[in-house]
């Protein structure tokens, strides 16, 4: 049973949900996506399934978990790859069920909050853009939301690290780690326009290749950008708990529960050690930049 079986494998698993349990379209829908996570994971580490362990399985789990995918949406995800190999052994394709070694997240701790498509637009047009830092505002939460960028990251943004051309800004993260990251054109738009309000400020002298600045012409602080997103928040009405790194954890999210690749997700969170020569040299760019496209929700050109 090698990679190559997937496919075949996979469909097999469908028609098993769908004949022989009965279960509905939708549900069939979820179980098959959950378990294609786990085969996009499989596939990465060169695996068969038939070879697969516990210890291969609790790495999958140490990955949602990485990407700060919250406990209820692990315990979908887990009960889909139980039910997979639950029928891979019923069709007695494997000896031993390397899924009975996972556990399920308990559920009770309050989980983090996961903002939806329509909270995040609610923020950026909350944006009030006849104030002089209502535009800027408006390019940081899509920066924010649309690169998944650490708070650090985004008030280090440097304008030389922008390269809309090729649809990307370059990104410093922990411990120096340079990596690339596509951006949305939603995000590239706001930026620019952002740009032409910025030409106004007094620019102080160190500040000037600084991408987002204050009304004095410095670096923003990170205490700023807290006060931003939560002015966001409460003016159009959210009342969930929403930090800057609840943006992040959103971005990842609603990327990986629109069927984006784990690794893709996890090189552009920066979780990966990647040096600004591994980035030229490994880093299959246009992949990372296909992923973004196809499934981040705020990528969809507006009309």
């Amino acid at each position: 049973m090698s990679l190559v079986d997937t496919d075949n494998l996979l469909k097999r698993f469908g028609r098993y949900l769908k004949l022989e349990r009965g279960l509905s379209d939708n549900t069939v829908e979820g179980y098959m996506t959950d378990v294609e996570k786990l085969a996009g994971f499989i596939q990465s580490e060169n695996l068969a399934w038939d070879k697969i362990t516990g210890n291969d399985l609790h790495r999958f789990v140490c990955t949602l978990q990485e990407l700060g995918i919250g406990a209820r949406s692990q315990a979908r995800i887990i009960s889909g790859i139980k039910s997979f190999f639950g029928f891979l052994r019923l069709e007695q394709l494997i000896e031993t069920d390397p899924s009975e070694w996972i556990d399920t997240p308990k559920l009770g701790v309050k989980l983090p909050d996961v903002l939806t498509i329509a909270e995040i637009e609610a923020m950026v047009e909350s944006c009030d853009l006849s104030q002089p830092e209502g535009r800027r505002n408006r390019a940081i939460i899509e920066t924010l939301y649309g690169c998944g960028l650490r708070v650090s990251e985004l008030v280090g943004l440097r304008i030389s690290d922008l390269y809309f051309s090729d649809g990307y800004i370059l990104v410093e993260g922990k411990g120096g780690k340079q990596r690339l990251v596509p951006i949305s054109e939603n995000a590239v738009r706001e930026i620019i326009l952002y740009m032409e309000d910025r030409k106004e400020l007094d620019i102080k002298r160190g500040n000037e290749n600084i991408l987002f600045l204050n009304r004095r012409g410095t670096k923003l602080s990170r205490v700023m950008i807290f006060y931003i997103v939560k002015q966001a928040c409460e003016s159009c009405g959210i009342q969930k708990k929403v930090s800057p790194h609840t943006l992040r954890h959103t971005f990842a999210t609603h990327l990986l529960e629109g069927g984006a690749n784990l690794r893709a997700i996890q090189q552009m969170l920066g979780h990966e050690s990647i040096t600004t020569t591994e980035i030229y040299t490994h880093l299959d760019r246009q992949f990372l930049r296909q992923e973004i496209l196809q499934h981040h929700p705020r990528n969809v050109r507006r009309l």
